[in-house]
């Protein structure tokens, strides 16, 4: 039997939905969203097709006290919504006060504002205290470029990315957002 780990994460309220930490439970759907091409194209990480365990792994890592990334499940249950509708992420950069802020959501949720309301959360719970939010995003993906600017990022410049689902670099554009109150040292 699995347990859940206890993660120091806080869970953040978005409108309609909420941040929550990632339950062991959460395998199934981050599967479902995460098998479909669509999505992990648009990311760097996520193999295409799915291979098992993938997503089991992954919630293990999110649970871990010395992760890299904290990440939250977009969970719209307590308004009768799916318990999973996409995944929101901050990695911590070298150098302390700067996170790179990732997400996807499900194809069924695209154009309905799920995820510029996770990232709008996101920067202004500011959990980790940080100074500078950074995003990058495949340059063939102008929605996910709009998520972005409607919450106040940055054009900073293009670079690439290897994607995992695509098996090559495929140019991206990256933003910035600075803080007005980070964590004070």
């Amino acid at each position: 039997m699995m347990h859940d780990h206890i993660v120091t994460q806080p869970v953040i309220p978005a409108g309609d939905f909420i941040l929550r930490p990632l339950r062991t439970s959460d395998a199934g759907l981050i599967r479902l969203h995460t098998s479909d091409e669509r999505v992990a194209r648009g990311t760097t990480s996520i193999p295409h097709p799915l291979p098992p365990g993938v997503p089991e792994d992954f919630i293990r890592r999110a649970q871990t006290e010395g992760r890299e990334e904290d990440v939250w499940a977009i969970d719209a249950s307590q308004n009768g919504g799916p318990e999973v509708m996409g995944l929101v992420g901050l990695t911590r950069m070298d150098g302390g006060g700067q996170s790179e802020i990732s997400y996807w959501v499900a194809p069924a949720y695209w154009n309905t504002g799920v995820a510029s309301g996770a990232v709008a959360a996101i920067v202004a719970a500011n959990p980790l205290g940080d100074r500078t939010f950074f995003a990058s995003v495949f340059q063939d993906n102008p929605a996910s470029a709009r998520v972005l600017t409607n919450c106040g990022f940055a054009y900073i410049g293009d670079a690439e990315s290897f994607s995992v689902a695509r098996g090559v670099n495929v140019p991206t554009w990256t933003y910035s957002r600075v803080l007005e109150s980070g964590k004070q040292d």
